[in-house]
């Protein structure tokens, strides 16, 4: 057989160990060292050529390791070697140090000019005004609540996201509790349920209900009113959110295998220690618009009249206007909407999930707001938008085309200390936020953290309020789709005014309307199941006879 230079590394360890143990025996006992290593790497060796998982190693004896070795600090090696300030996903490494200064409350200025390139189709901007205005940074609030909430919620515009404790360790839950009581902002539990450590932290916590109830669920899985009602009414407590479907994941159930539900896991979700949890891809307390609409009331009087609303990445449009037409037929309404974009992010998620489902923030923000705009509810309903806003410019553009506020959390998450590691799902983070590890989150100190979380909500809410007097503004609240320019669907620049379309307040409840993007899935929406009453080619039939001169 012809000699393969891939073998030639564990051929020479192989000699090497022949001749290192004639030498111990002949010349030195201290030749027994060398022989330990190059005898150990000849077992290796040995050993690859046996194994039948690996073909590299099975043709690269020895060496084939490496290949293994410098994939696991690929991600450093790019990290700290060599990304540009640019590079880096989901977020680049410009957008984190903005974070990490804001957070240190260091200055955070740009030097030289921008690195971004302005002329990519990706490009978007806000515009600035001749006659700029003085900035109000104290007055950056929004209040929630519709007619039938007793407990209106006066929120930040910047508030964290849902995150829930088991994805994040207790310390981090606690730093950004700390922080946001400090700072006077929101925090969303996640629906993991609320956990001693936000009663610790003591900050104004949005409570999510996920499809798993935690929190308030009866043994076999299913909403318990007592026990929502207890815990809904703590003073703590100053919202509560049904998690329709998540940006990351929609549409999808998770499972907690049992040695990952600790005691304190356990008892933030009233579930058993060690036994494993299953949450389920759609909710058991409803199945129908009209259901989910009752279901916010049953919430809204069971936590003593507190805001009360849903979270959902946008999906098949019909079925969002089919929760629409049942708040027109029943006339109950939620207090908000958070709109999540398909860009949010998860601890884990099939990446098919992650890369190639949901709606994304923009588009998904445009259609609500149009829908309750076109529907006469928009003054009754506020909208949240979540979905990888972190700066002032993220803020203001997810403003201008209809949030009322932002929620963030990978931003809050670099705050507390995450270096985008990538490594949520292995319980190995490196710093001690998303890992249950106990000694790895110890790293985590939380006086410290905390007051990193304050300073960053502080300092870009000064960001946003210094960039809306630029824009002429006096408050975010002001700014509007012509405000916010972007290259959409390839064509020119043009301000989102122009880019999307726009409806009039109560142009969806006209006899009759022919809305690209709009009526067909106007006529397929059914108050009473989320099921369309009619199919896509019926409806463009039925407008095709309403309007014949559109489609000539």
């Amino acid at each position: 057989m012809p000699f393969k230079p891939r073998y030639f590394v564990f051929f020479a360890v192989c000699a090497l160990t022949a001749l290192f143990f004639i030498l111990m025996l002949a010349v030195s006992i201290h030749f027994f060292w060398p022989l330990l290593i190059t005898g150990a790497l000849t077992i290796v060796g040995l050993l690859d050529m046996q194994q039948t998982r690996h073909a590299v190693l099975r043709n690269y004896p020895v060496t084939g390791h490496f290949r293994f070795l410098f994939e696991s600090i690929r991600p450093e090696m790019r990290q700290y070697f060599f990304e540009s300030n640019q590079d880096g996903r989901p977020f680049s490494r410009e957008q984190r140090s903005m974070v990490y200064d804001r957070a240190k409350d260091i200055e955070d200025n740009l030097p030289f000019g921008t690195e971004r390139d302005v002329y990519a189709d990706s490009y978007a901007w806000v515009n600035h005004s001749m006659v700029p205005h003085t900035p109000h940074p104290n007055d950056m609030r929004v209040t929630i609540g519709g007619p039938d909430c007793k407990q209106p919620y006066s929120a930040s515009l910047f508030n964290i996201s849902a995150m829930s404790f088991g994805s994040l360790s207790g310390n981090a839950i606690l730093a950004l509790n700390t922080g946001a009581k400090r700072g006077n902002f929101a925090h969303d539990t996640g629906e993991g349920s609320i956990s001693r450590y936000h009663r610790e932290g003591g900050g104004d916590l949005i409570w999510e209900l996920g499809s798993g109830y935690f929190g308030c669920r009866t043994k076999d899985g299913k909403f318990d009113p007592e026990k929502f009602a207890a815990q809904a009414q703590s003073p703590q407590v100053k919202m509560v959110e049904i998690k329709l479907s998540q940006g990351a994941k929609p549409g999808h159930g998770g499972v907690l295998p049992g040695p990952k539900v600790t005691e304190e896991i356990a008892e933030a979700r009233g579930i058993t220690p060690g036994q494993e949890c299953v949450s389920p891809a759609a909710h058991s307390a409803f199945s129908t618009p009209v259901e989910l609409l009752h279901f916010v009331k049953q919430l809204r009087e069971l936590s003593g009249g507190k805001p009360a609303g849903f979270k959902l990445c946008v999906g098949h449009r019909w079925e969002f206007m089919a929760i629409v037409k049942a708040m027109l037929e029943t006339g109950i309404k939620p207090d908000f909407i958070v709109v999540d974009g398909a860009e949010g992010g998860t601890g884990a998620a099939p990446i098919e999930f992650s890369n190639r489902l949901g709606t994304p923030l923009r588009q998904g923000l445009a259609f609500v707001n149009n829908v309750l705009i076109g529907t006469n509810l928009k003054k009754d309903i506020k909208i949240g938008a979540s979905g990888k806003l972190i700066s002032a410019f993220d803020l203001a553009s997810a403003l201008c085309i209809g949030a009322d506020w932002i929620n963030s959390a990978r931003g809050f998450m670099f705050a507390v200390g995450c270096i985008q590691s990538q490594s949520c799902h292995t319980n190995k983070c490196p710093t001690g936020v998303a890992t249950q590890d106990p000694k790895r989150q110890e790293a985590l100190v939380v006086p410290d953290k905390a007051e990193r979380v304050y300073n960053f909500h502080r300092n870009t809410l000064k960001s946003l309020s210094d960039f809306t007097a630029a824009s002429g503004l006096d408050h975010p609240n002001q700014f509007r789709p012509e405000h916010f320019f972007l290259h959409e669907g390839g064509r020119q620049v043009m301000p989102a005014s122009a880019a999307f379309t726009w409806l009039k307040p109560g142009e969806l409840l006209a006899d009759s309307h022919d809305i690209p993007g709009y009526t067909t899935y106007w006529m397929m929406a059914d108050p009473n199941s989320f099921d369309p009453k009619i199919s896509v080619a019926e409806a463009k039939s039925e407008r095709h006879h309403e309007h014949p001169e559109h489609h000539h």
